[in-house]
């Protein structure tokens, strides 16, 4: 109830306290305007984002991260893989640290211990995939370290929708690895166990990514752990490269390596898994070996046959019933969450 605008009568009982639903007036003055209600399009458009808005950073990284891996290529009879690596993760700290400036102070040991994790397993599976590529095809390469996530989806999932998607992903990945008629089974096996190790520390990269997220604000853990990750690698870098890590050119590679393979898809994924569960971020990175593919037919004019795009249909398919699936459990949860 609004506040009287002129004075009452001595005699009349008290007035009762008004009411926060109801807009309070002063003498003289007109009563204060409601809040407008919010357009319905903001409402969608927000909703839109919230929905799409992880995913799109998680595709957005792994085009990144393929135009990177072509620049590797280039780059890998210069200073070799380990060399590559460490140019790649050297040049990457550097940035993130120069951008983020994270603060070292404030944090606690497992904090710590969180990034520690998170560079081992940045310089372990960086490591082991190109020392993969230097032996078997980016594709088939792809295709095996793939496996890693796969198989965090399917151990971590505790709803069979998502391990129906995670095996229907898997299938086109088996049938995506048969690329060029190929298959896997004539692959150098070294480099074939190299691409799986790679996958094993992806999987290990997923999980501590998303913990770094929680712990530190932005992307200072990320900074730091690609900090970790480049002192692990320099030794196997400067042992293999040596001097030409220092030739401009090859530095100059070596930066675009950085920020393709590196500090753009890791600071894209690192957003992603703040709003996404592991399992469904894991199920995405099953669209690495099909945005390979693509790449490789649109950029190399590399044939594409019937059964690519059927592996590539099948992979797409999985990572959007992924999504859905998730978003749909997520507003079931706000559903009966109880009004505050």
């Amino acid at each position: 109830m609004a506040a009287p605008t002129s004075p009452a009568p001595t005699t009349a009982p008290p007035t009762a306290p008004a009411t926060s639903a109801a807009p309070v007036t002063t003498a003289g003055s007109a009563p204060a305007p409601a809040p407008a209600p919010a357009p319905a399009s903001a409402s969608v458009d927000g909703s839109f984002r919230a929905r799409f808005g992880p995913v799109a950073l998680v595709v957005t990284a792994g085009v990144s991260v393929q135009f990177g891996a072509a620049l590797a290529v280039m780059l890998m009879p210069r200073a070799g893989a380990a060399g590559v690596v460490t140019l790649r993760l050297a040049a990457a700290a550097l940035v993130l640290l120069l951008v983020c400036r994270p603060k070292v102070r404030g944090h606690s040991r497992s904090d710590w211990m969180t990034v520690v994790w998170f560079g081992v397993t940045m310089a372990g599976m960086n490591g082991l995939f190109y020392q993969a590529i230097e032996r078997i095809p980016l594709g088939p390469a792809v295709t095996l370290e793939v496996l890693g996530p796969l198989v965090l989806s399917v151990a971590v999932s505790r709803r069979l929708m998502n391990l129906l998607w995670a095996g229907l992903a898997l299938a086109g990945v088996v049938l995506l690895s048969t690329h060029g008629g190929g298959g896997l089974g004539g692959l150098d096996p070294l480099g074939a166990a190299f691409a799986l190790g790679a996958g094993g520390m992806w999987a290990a990269y997923i999980v501590f990514n998303a913990r770094t997220g929680r712990r530190f604000p932005q992307a200072d853990g990320l900074a730091l752990a690609m900090a970790v990750a480049a002192v692990l690698s320099l030794p196997l870098g400067v042992i293999e490269a040596g001097s030409a890590l220092l030739l401009p050119s090859t530095l100059a590679l070596g930066l675009g390596v950085a920020v393709l393979s590196s500090v753009l898809p890791y600071t894209l994924e690192l957003l992603a898994l703040r709003r996404l569960p592991a399992p469904t971020f894991a199920i995405l990175m099953s669209l690495e070996p099909a945005i390979a593919a693509t790449a490789g037919f649109l950029v190399l004019n590399q044939a594409m046959s019937a059964l690519d795009a059927a592996a590539i249909a099948l992979v797409i398919t999985a990572s959007i019933g992924a999504v859905r699936s998730q978003t749909r459990q997520g507003r079931r949860a706000r559903a009966v969450e109880p009004p505050v």
